[in-house]
């Protein structure tokens, strides 16, 4: 995938994505907002290398896609920056700890095993309270993935095949995901319910992996195109109406196959397919409108726009349709909505000064609500404002927009 020249030309410098762009917010500097960046793209089009200026720049970005919300131009940059990802990972002369780093990420979390595998060591590392005594001597790296970790719970195994409650409505297939599947089974486990509570039969294959995500928005494209092969031939065979995903970064990229295998003449026409089928749980719980009774919620809840459900997917109005409509829950909303939390991905483990920033940033916005509760959609997002909550010695419940929802369904806290 090569940067498309005709897509640089279409950003008109006007600045409008300025106050959008977090890193810009964060730094001021022309060359780290998406206009600087686009520039940058340019000179690389036109034949300057990718040099170790160009490579700082291009990872500075989170990929937070708040630019193209705010781009009055409908400028590209999500395939723009893919695209120069793909380039600089090509080149790019990385120190000998970045490349390892770069190594571990992405022979851990796009595999679900290996994550499942880690899980019993590190629920017996946060049941023996290790964690004042062993992270004060991790390196930085290790010790902002240890922040990070969520609370680990029990995972039980998902039917493969859940009936509707009452009448079906709809057969879904649902993503099951690497992080989410692993490290917040709850999450999977209230979307199942819900589904099904909905009318919804809900089939959740196993041999389904990694959806490539990590992987597309990384520049690591053939890894990427051979995961969504496999993910659009797992559902190809599953033969569902839907295809609902819990987690916003998954989501983009699965509607995304489309123009990622669109000139692959033997996958171009099913990846089209499959996307024109992937929703957001909270989208296509709008789309087929409630019919599960919803009991009261009686608490004070913030709800923090995940990026790529809200600037990727465009997805902001049906979460809070959803929320808003169970009895006694007051949703509140958060000041500088569109500005990322720092998690983006692996962007966290990747740049932790940035990411713990912006994730102090959206903190202190989030206590400001006087919120008891923190509701978003991505698993990432959780991570990365409990660990900048906790920072602050908050104790604020954080909840996926689902789990709020089965709540309510099943019968209240």
């Amino acid at each position: 995938m090569q940067i498309d020249r005709d897509l640089i030309s279409d950003c008109v410098h006007c600045g409008f994505c300025l106050p959008s762009c977090p890193t810009y917010l964060l730094w001021g500097e022309e060359m780290d907002s998406p206009r600087g960046r686009i520039y940058l793209m340019k000179q690389a089009v036109e034949g300057a290398a990718i040099d170790d200026t160009i490579v700082r720049h291009i990872d500075a970005c989170l990929g937070c896609m708040s630019c193209v919300t705010a781009c009055p131009s409908g400028v590209q940059y999500d395939a723009l920056i893919e695209a120069t990802r793909g380039e600089v990972e090509q080149v790019a002369d990385r120190s000998r700890r970045d490349a390892l780093l770069r190594r571990l990420i992405f022979a851990t979390f796009p595999y679900p095993r290996r994550l499942r595998a880690l899980r019993k060591p590190l629920r017996v590392y946060q049941r023996l309270g290790l964690s004042r005594v062993v992270a004060p001597m991790l390196p930085a790296t290790l010790r902002s993935m240890e922040e990070l970790l969520p609370e680990l719970g029990k995972r039980d195994r998902l039917a493969e095949l859940t009936p509707p409650v009452g009448t079906k409505r709809a057969t879904v297939g649902m993503l099951s995901g690497c992080v989410q599947r692993e490290f917040f089974p709850g999450v999977n486990a209230a979307t199942v319910r819900v589904l099904a509570a909905e009318g919804c039969e809900v089939v959740v294959p196993r041999s389904q992996q990694c959806c490539g995500a990590l992987s597309l928005h990384s520049g690591r494209e053939q890894e990427a195109i051979d995961r969504a092969k496999a993910l659009i031939a797992v559902f190809d065979d599953a033969s569902v109406d839907y295809i609902v995903v819990n987690a916003a970064g998954c989501g983009s990229s699965m509607k995304d196959y489309a123009r990622v295998l669109a000139d692959d003449p033997e996958w171009a026409e099913r990846a089209a397919a499959f996307s024109s089928k992937c929703r957001d749980v909270s989208e296509l719980l709008a789309e087929l409108g409630p019919v599960a009774p919803r009991h009261p919620v009686p608490v004070v809840a913030a709800y923090h726009d995940a990026c790529h459900l809200s600037h990727a997917q465009g997805v902001r109005a049906q979460p809070r349709e959803l929320l808003y409509g169970i009895p006694d829950l007051e949703l509140r909303e958060i000041a500088e909505p569109d500005i990322c939390c720092g998690s983006a991905g692996v962007y966290n483990l990747l740049q932790p000064d940035t990411a713990r920033a912006l994730g102090d940033r959206k903190a202190a916005n989030i206590v400001a609500t006087g919120a008891s509760m923190v509701i978003t959609a991505n698993p990432g997002c959780l991570m990365q404002v409990r660990s900048a909550l906790a920072r602050r010695g908050e104790t604020i419940e954080l909840r996926h927009t689902v789990e709020v929802l089965d709540v309510s369904i099943r019968g209240g806290l």
